[in-house]
């Protein structure tokens, strides 16, 4: 329910956004047309497949449907407004980085791009099909039934209130919203312990990792990886303990455990997931045969 308030908000908040028709510019009268020419300008991995297929909706559903779909070793998010770094627990499950994207107005220097952006196949193909029907009624996709802009209310309808900075998002129960403000549980970044160059890589290739080569730092313990869209903190092991000897395999596999257990607690105790990252199908029915109570899973990209 939180999420679809938060949505629900940012949708409002495009809509009051949204500025009117320009003579000069007939496919900013068209929320599809805007939504793929704000979109050309962002890497993605499947060039643009999913942002062609959402274009319709408005800009903070398809950021939220498409951000999977990003190139986000390209991409940085940055939040210099602090809308985002102090939303509620129910908004800041979409993550900071989905947060500032489906913002109905990108701040400067809110995402920054490395390298130069090449319009993905699937997106530049919708832009010059637009080009050749022109600016009429005809669509690549057919238009949706949600209004681009609010109505003027009518004698019997009260005005909506103006959105402002603080009402960003929508209230939520106060417990969560005090967990999110402490300050033990605001990531941090930090060096990585050790110099294991297999263990670090494969925490740095964790999917849509926001801490490539650092640390994680949430209430006292440094995870390995942090994925902020799914609010979730990963502990990578890349021991080979099925090949250990009987006894110093139960000792290291009760050892995991515990710190699993640990680990998780803290994680949850901010409102995050927790997910332990092994190697080996052997090393994660191991786990799983141990403590059925940890999400484990095994990272195919670590090898």
């Amino acid at each position: 329910m939180r999420l679809r308030a938060c949505i629900a908000l940012l949708l409002f908040l495009s809509a009051c956004a949204s500025s009117a028709p320009s003579l000069k510019e007939p496919a900013a009268r068209n929320p599809r047309i805007a939504n793929l020419q704000r979109a050309a300008k962002l890497p993605w991995t499947e060039g643009g497949r999913c942002v062609v297929r959402e274009a319709s909706q408005p800009w903070p559903v398809l950021a939220e449907r498409c951000f999977q779909a990003l190139d986000h070793d390209r991409i940085r998010f940055n939040d210099p407004t602090g809308r985002c770094a102090v939303a509620s627990a129910g908004a800041a499950a979409l993550g900071i980085g989905l947060c500032v994207l489906a913002a109905p107005e990108i701040v400067v220097g809110a995402v920054i791009v490395v390298g130069v952006v090449v319009v993905g196949v699937a997106i530049k193909e919708a832009l010059d099909a637009y080009e050749l029907r022109g600016s009429s009624s005809e669509e690549v996709e057919p238009a949706p039934q949600t209004k681009s802009g609010p109505q003027a209310p009518s004698a019997n309808q009260k005005p909506k209130p103006e959105p402002s900075g603080q009402d960003w998002f929508p209230p939520v129960p106060t417990e969560p919203r005090e967990r999110e403000r402490r300050p033990e549980c605001v990531p941090k970044r930090v060096p990585p312990k050790g110099g294991n160059a297999l263990h670090n890589w494969c925490a740095d290739n964790v999917p849509l990792n926001a801490f490539r080569g650092a640390n994680a730092l949430v209430n006292g313990k440094a995870y390995d990886a942090l994925q902020p869209a799914a609010r979730t903190l990963w502990e990578v092991k890349t021991t080979a303990i099925e090949t250990y000897s009987p006894f110093v395999q139960r000792t290291e596999l009760q050892r995991q455990v515990e710190e699993g257990r640990r680990e998780r607690d803290l994680a949850a105790a901010c409102g995050y997931d927790f997910v332990i990252g092994v190697r080996t199908e052997a090393h994660r029915q191991m786990l799983k045969n141990a403590a059925p109570d940890l999400k484990v899973v095994l990272m195919t990209w670590c090898k």
